[in-house]
């Protein structure tokens, strides 16, 4: 009897795990994006009603915000890039000057989970026989030597992200009339922010409504804050 395998579209491997991560880090970078924005556009809104003030406002936070999330970002990925390469090289080295220990360390973790020792054994010959630093980078070190984090593609992700949130803020602060500008602001940003708690709460299998009124709560409070602080300096005249 032949064993078919079901056909369905379920991802396996490490790219879904990878692909997961860089859906929550977009999430996560629009978020800040729409709460920082959404304070500075909303504490300059209680100093001035001018427009041109507004958005030139809202686009210094824009900027400022998404080059210093990539910039950050950038740094932070090469630096993990730079300790992935050198575990690599140096795996590379004790494979090549100690490949009976380097044998029998893969062999034990392979037992660590959960195989019997000949099992074990047979499989770390067979995958070293295969790729021998591939079977060491994946099983020792969680590395897929074929797909390093790259720092540019983290560095333009946060860009993007960062600079989609704050468009939202920018757009409801300078758009409407001075009459409606700041409830529509408001508005705007309490629904975007639940969405945001809504995705990342999804994405990494948490409770909705508590990641949802966090994200909100925190953003309600930040405007709050800093259109007091507007509107006090712009009643003194600062």
């Amino acid at each position: 009897m032949t064993l078919q395998t079901p056909d369905h579209d379920e991802a396996h491997g490490g790219g879904l795990g990878s692909r997961l991560n860089w859906l929550r880090a977009a999430v996560l970078g629009a978020n800040d994006g729409i709460v920082s924005t959404a304070g500075l556009v909303v504490g300059v809104a209680g100093a001035t009603d001018e427009r041109g003030v507004l958005l030139t406002a809202g686009l210094a936070g824009l900027l400022a915000g998404s080059l210093s999330m990539a910039a950050g970002e950038y740094v932070s990925v090469s630096t993990q890039r730079d300790s992935e390469k050198a575990a690599l090289a140096q795996e590379k080295r004790e494979l090549a000057t100690e490949p009976q220990a380097e044998l029998i360390e893969l062999t034990e973790m392979l037992e660590g989970k959960g195989l019997d020792a000949q099992l074990a054994r047979e499989v770390a010959e067979q995958l070293t026989e295969h790729d021998a630093l591939r079977a060491h980078a994946e099983v020792e070190l969680g590395i897929d030597p074929d797909e390093l984090t790259n720092p540019w593609h983290a560095a333009g992700a946060s860009f993007l992200a960062f600079t989609v949130g704050a468009l939202l803020p920018l757009l409801a602060i300078v758009l409407p009339s001075a009459a409606d500008r700041l409830w529509i602001t408001v508005i705007a940003v309490v629904a975007a922010l639940a969405l945001c708690g809504w995705s990342s709460a999804r994405l990494g299998f948490a409770p909705v409504g508590r990641a949802m009124l966090r994200n909100v709560g925190g953003g309600v409070v930040a405007m709050g804050v800093t259109y007091a602080a507007g509107s006090v300096l712009g009643a003194a005249g600062v």
